[in-house]
């Protein structure tokens, strides 16, 4: 069996632990370099410990590298700044690339949502760690009854985040609204994150409120239920915290949000879901880490098969 090698730009939490999934895990693809700035990185240790090979000069040392030619897929997992000049040089390259980065050049992709969708994009963009584990709920309302407004408050353990991570916290909060809509298919979106500082670190943490039309309980909470399933195929550690809860709000007191144009009556949805990572890097409370690269792999892997000789599930 003919893998498709792969490369990825960032060496830091997202990065190397994607790079051990790979190893680990995948029958579609081979690590073949991985990229960082700095020559001290734990992540280009890890690597070179483990037979990749590594540049410590950035996409520009990547692209000089003999390794380079045979590589037909990039992942990026440094900042929605940097993502810019290396998604332009990898695609003049003829390589296709994954962002991890909330820098959305690319079309966003959540693979129980839309997963199938994109395969043939140059640039595919996984939104963010946040948008990943809530946006497939909000989805999963949507298919049943229309989300007219949809709030995720994704928690994650401040040992988690990386300096990237810490950057882009903007990015990250627009870019999940608009994924919410985007994807998610509400009318109206709004991200919040919150980097938990607690000791010992507590595991991911989402919650997903969804405004919606008046529709069949039943039939939400089994789409829910059904979607749930679907991430789990490739994330185990996601999981409900407890049941849909439901709640009717009529005219009488109806809602007043900023985010929308008057006052809402229908029904308010809320999921309470946590995220367990797999531990391949950082310990299991990194869920955050885990869902984000774990969608990468799964799509890289569908664009593989599809485009790349050999490549086999």
């Amino acid at each position: 069996m003919v893998k498709t090698k792969v490369a990825i730009i960032g060496s830091g939490n997202i990065g190397t632990d994607l790079m051990i999934k790979i190893m680990r895990l995948s029958n579609v693809l081979e690590m073949s370099v991985l990229v960082g700035i700095d020559p001290d990185s734990d992540g280009l240790k890890r690597a070179a410990r483990m037979g990749v090979a590594i540049t410590a000069q950035g996409i520009d040392g990547l692209v000089a590298m003999p390794e380079f030619a045979d590589i037909g897929i990039v992942f990026d997992a440094t900042s929605a700044g940097a993502h810019q000049r290396n998604s332009e040089l990898v695609l003049a390259a003829g390589k296709r690339m994954i962002d991890l980065t909330p820098a959305a050049i690319g079309p966003y992709t959540v693979p129980s949502v839309n997963g199938d969708a994109n395969l043939d994009a140059r640039n595919v963009n996984m939104v963010t760690c946040g948008g990943q584990a809530t946006i497939p709920i909000v989805a999963a309302v949507n298919r049943v009854a229309k989300v007219h407004y949809g709030e995720i408050v994704a928690s994650i353990a401040s040992k988690s985040a990386g300096p990237g991570t810490r950057a882009n916290i903007d990015e990250f909060t627009e870019t999940t609204s608009q994924a919410i809509m985007d994807v998610g298919g509400a009318t109206r979106g709004k991200a919040i994150i919150v980097l938990n500082p607690a000791e010992p670190p507590l595991i991911m943490r989402d919650t997903v409120y969804c405004l919606c039309e008046d529709g069949d309980r039943d039939a939400i909470r089994r789409s829910i239920e059904d979607m749930v399933a679907e991430v789990q195929a490739y994330v185990p550690g996601y999981r409900m915290k407890q049941a849909v809860q439901f709640e009717h709000i009529g005219s009488n007191q109806p809602l007043r949000i900023p985010e929308m144009d008057g006052a809402f009556t229908g029904l308010k949805v809320s999921v309470f879901l946590e995220v367990e990572g797999a531990a391949h890097y950082l310990p299991a409370y990194a869920g955050n880490l885990d869902i984000m690269t774990s969608a990468a792999l799964k799509t890289a892997e569908k664009i593989a098969q599809r485009h790349f000789a050999g490549a086999a599930a």
